[in-house]
């Protein structure tokens, strides 16, 4: 059971994913009258002088442990044209598009916004807890082998994301994999790496068989 809670305005409901947050502080930085760690509730919506404003800045936070829902009519959150993984040196895969992620027991996950583990240590996979820090999980996010299968994509098309049983996340749809250093590798389906093992991250070399790796 995912831990949500939600905080209102007058036009507004936050919805904040406890687990999700790794602390990134695109809120925080963005909006310190209304995300402030300091408060009780931390998350006070009705401080905001601009609904607008605060809908902007809830759609930077990078592993969509904050979205928000109108009370009245308003514009919902509308994926980027393309979907895209930034990979983080040291760190996650972040993904922006349109999302949809089978999760364990078929459940299925639309998003705009998440973070995915590749460390392997996460205990929320296939979300990222931080726990890439306490591991020392350490790798440069540039690509240096491995790529996707290049196709003919469609445009604004959904971007399929499998849980492989102990193995790596199995991407299917239009995307583009980005590095720290700015390489972008574009395709219509690949495996990408979450055991934190393989000699061809981001991409899965396999290392999952021998590495005793294990996750629904």
């Amino acid at each position: 059971m995912r831990k949500i809670h939600s905080y209102e305005s007058d036009e507004l409901i936050v919805n904040y994913d406890v687990q999700r947050c790794i602390h990134a502080k695109e809120c925080v930085h963005g909006q310190p009258d209304v995300f402030d760690p300091r408060k009780r509730p931390w998350i006070q919506p009705g401080e905001a002088a601009d609904p607008v404003e605060l809908v902007r800045v809830i759609e930077r936070c990078p592993t969509g442990a904050l979205h928000y829902e109108w009370k009245q009519e308003g514009t919902p959150e509308q994926p980027p044209a393309t979907n895209t993984v930034r990979v983080a040196a040291n760190g996650p895969l972040y993904l922006s598009g349109r999302l949809q992620i089978t999760l364990s027991g078929s459940e299925v996950l639309r998003d705009t916004r998440v973070a995915l583990c590749r460390c392997g240590q996460s205990k929320d996979k296939p979300f990222c807890d931080n726990s890439h820090v306490e591991a020392g999980f350490a790798d440069s996010g540039e690509i240096t082998q491995g790529r996707l299968k290049p196709g003919d994509p469609e445009p604004g098309g959904t971007l399929e994301i499998a849980l492989a049983v102990n193995g790596p996340l199995l991407l299917r749809g239009p995307a583009e994999v980005q590095t720290p250093g700015g390489t972008v590798v574009s395709g219509v389906s690949g495996a990408l790496c979450r055991c934190g093992e393989s000699a061809a991250k981001p991409f899965c070399d396999g290392a999952h068989k021998t590495c005793g790796f294990q996750a629904d």
